[in-house]
């Protein structure tokens, strides 16, 4: 880690996403809690949820093509500009019946957002280069999600101590100035070559989508991760949605506990990120990926058989060795396979599948629980995220071409 951040180039651009990073924690949940507010309507925060989340769906696909074509770096700081903007209207939004503006600027400020991800992801192999990808990705999940933690929990005192929640507001538009500021400072050509140069062609959007859709079904090890990915969520999804009832309702433990059991879960993430940040040298992504998909399902699986709130907290404990590892792993895989000039395309494919899977599973959540009983939809994840194992094990026995960097 020591030797990354020696790079003042990772450094910028890791510092610049961690504060942007509190500053989308902060500004999600703050969302939440002013819908609430406002409304007292379950169907208004549902909304706001939907508002942020449907860009990816919609966007995400057509903003990787962008990212591709366009200059990466401009791309990052005209998104963290523009959302520093946007954020600041959710301070008009002060009574239910300007709930309409809110919607439409979570909406908006979500769509600007689907270009910053695949940009920020397709610049980091130019950066630390394709040794120490693998450590750099665990490097950012492991931080990303301690700012998480921090950014809603700070949302949270705010919301506690005023009566306004316009202070995480104004708190996320500094942020993503301070990150464009810091963007603006790294020192890299935001153009790979290669890059298409027709940027004002409307009509070529549709080529350049379908050449990184064929990119990623012609690579056997590319397909196999997106379709990991989707699988996965389709799976985890569920598991997401049914925590809380799970442990309120079935364990009976009051909502107070939530915090430990969400710090159980942070700190083994964030240990393990640091491990494979350590030792990423000696380790083979794609194994990494296998072992990651088979402690993820055997560990949700046996939530199922959890009595008490110690038991899921063992057990949250547990699986957040296997999660971030997993996460760095697809992302290294990703990033090594795939060249330059596509990284956006193929990234933000990866995060639009995801995301329709996630979505897809929680819609369904609530149905498959009641037709099966909790525990049951606990046991059918891991089952899920195990076949997702399986099959990328598989296609690593076949003797497909691998970008895990295997010697």
């Amino acid at each position: 880690m020591k030797r990354l951040l020696a790079i003042g180039n990772f450094r910028k651009l890791w510092l610049s996403h961690v504060i942007s990073s509190f500053g989308d924690a902060l500004t999600n949940l703050a969302l939440l809690i002013t819908a609430q507010r406002l409304t007292g309507s379950t169907a208004a925060v549902a909304t706001t949820a939907v508002a942020v989340a449907l860009p990816q769906l919609l966007f995400g696909l057509f903003a990787g093509v962008l990212v591709d074509r366009w200059n990466r770096k401009r791309v990052m700081i005209a998104s963290d500009l523009a959302r520093a903007f946007l954020v600041l209207g959710f301070l008009a939004v002060s009574s239910a019946d300007r709930m309409w503006l809110l919607y439409v600027v979570a909406f908006v400020q979500a769509s600007i957002g689907t270009l910053d991800n695949p940009a920020r992801s397709a610049v980091v192999p130019q950066i630390v280069g394709q040794d120490s990808l693998l450590a750099a990705n665990s490097f950012f999940q492991s931080t990303v999600i301690i700012v998480g933690v921090a950014g809603t929990a700070t949302a949270g005192v705010i919301a506690g101590v005023f009566d306004t929640l316009a202070p995480a507001f104004i708190v996320d538009a500094v942020s993503f100035a301070v990150s464009a500021a810091l963007v603006a400072r790294i020192a890299i050509e935001g153009r790979p070559a290669g890059a298409a140069s027709a940027e004002s062609q409307v009509s070529g959007l549709w080529s350049e989508l379908s050449g990184g859709i064929s990119l990623i079904t012609s690579s056997p090890m590319l397909r196999t991760v997106v379709i990991t990915a989707g699988v996965v969520m389709l799976g985890l999804g569920a598991v997401n949605v049914l925590l809380v009832p799970f442990i309120v309702d079935d364990l009976a433990v009051p909502e107070t506990w939530f915090g430990l059991l969400e710090a159980a879960q942070v700190t083994s993430m964030v240990l393990a990120g640091g491990l494979v940040a350590a030792a990423a040298r000696r380790i083979r992504p794609g194994r990494l990926l296998v072992v990651g998909l088979t402690g993820v399902a055997l560990v949700v699986a046996a939530m199922s058989l959890a009595q008490s709130v110690w038991h899921m907290i063992g057990l949250l404990f547990a699986v957040g060795w296997f999660v971030t590892p997993t996460q760095a792993a697809i992302s290294t895989i990703v990033q090594t396979e795939v060249p330059l000039e596509a990284l956006g395309r193929v990234s933000s494919s990866l995060g639009t599948i995801s995301t329709t899977a996630q979505v897809a599973s929680m819609a369904l959540s609530g149905v498959a629980a009641a037709a099966f009983g909790l525990r049951s939809v606990f046991v059918g994840a891991g089952l899920i995220v195990l076949v997702a194992a399986a099959v990328s094990l598989a296609v690593q026995r076949s003797g497909s071409p691998s970008p895990v960097g295997a010697p």
